[in-house]
């Protein structure tokens, strides 16, 4: 257990498509991925969000790359640590001990090398943030992951009474995480969720549109937004939704026994 309270290094005994890193030639700008025909990666040194309904692989992406992010870079990793704050209790060893199998890594030290959290309420989501500042400074990280980013804040604060309050309070655990992303190069993942968003004018039988939670201050923050959907069966689309160097485009994937892959892998 670290930080004497919250965090946790998972070991095996206590618990139940290739991705590659493209080295820039400025640090720390490089890819961690195993999307990476369609999307080009996730970058470090910045925030990528991933927002989408549920069932539409956004825990399954991030179990994946606290494994993948493990491997060397000449195997398409960032040969560093994994960070995993979890505020919906959806973190399951079991799938991370799958994916380390289907890599051919040793379960038990992949387990090692992911430093879990679980936040209970958006205030000790924000507290992690300092203990995992200290963490990263005593070890080697390449990921940070918080699934999901905006959860806690749609249960802690509730009606447009709270709004201001909400929006400020995840300002400033955005901007925490953009800092360590720029203090430690590390790449920073969120998951986020989706509401209705009814277009009042287009009367009451259009269909609504699902827009991300958290409005222009997510946005703002959100170095690159991928926007996940459900498609047939296992599979799964991934589209560039916002991105500052990256064109509009978007790929398939499969959600497999061993992890994110391609759709060919499943047959």
């Amino acid at each position: 257990m670290q930080d004497g309270q919250s965090w946790f290094i998972l070991q095996q005994g206590r618990s139940s498509s290739m991705p590659s890193l493209v080295v820039r030639p400025s640090p720390p700008l490089c890819r961690i991925h195993p999307l990476h025909d369609g999307i080009g990666g996730i970058e470090t040194g910045s925030l990528t969000e991933l927002f989408g309904e549920f069932r539409t692989g956004k825990s399954q992406l991030c179990h994946t790359l606290a494994v993948t992010c493990q491997l060397p870079v000449s195997m398409g990793g960032g040969e560093g640590k994994c960070l995993y704050i979890d505020t919906e209790g959806t973190f399951r060893p079991v799938r991370v001990l799958a994916v380390a199998e289907r890599y051919g890594l040793n379960g038990e030290e992949v387990l090692d090398n992911i430093a879990y959290a679980r936040a209970y309420n958006a205030d000790h989501q924000q507290q992690l943030l300092t203990s995992a500042s200290a963490l990263m400074s005593e070890s080697r990280f390449c990921l940070l992951i918080v699934d999901s980013c905006t959860a806690l804040y749609r249960t802690d604060f509730s009606g447009r009474g709270e709004l201001s309050s909400r929006q400020t309070h995840l300002g400033k655990f955005l901007r925490t995480l953009q800092r360590l992303a720029d203090e430690f190069g590390i790449a920073v993942v969120v998951s986020n969720q989706v509401m209705s968003t009814p277009d009042a004018a287009a009367g009451p039988y259009a269909g609504n549109e699902k827009k991300p939670i958290g409005g222009n201050i997510m946005a703002h923050a959100s170095t690159t937004r991928l926007q996940l959907k459900k498609s047939r069966g296992n599979t799964r689309t991934c589209k560039i939704y916002d991105s500052p160097c990256l064109p509009e485009s978007e790929t398939t994937f499969a959600i497999l026994p061993g992890g994110i892959g391609d759709p060919e892998e499943e047959s």
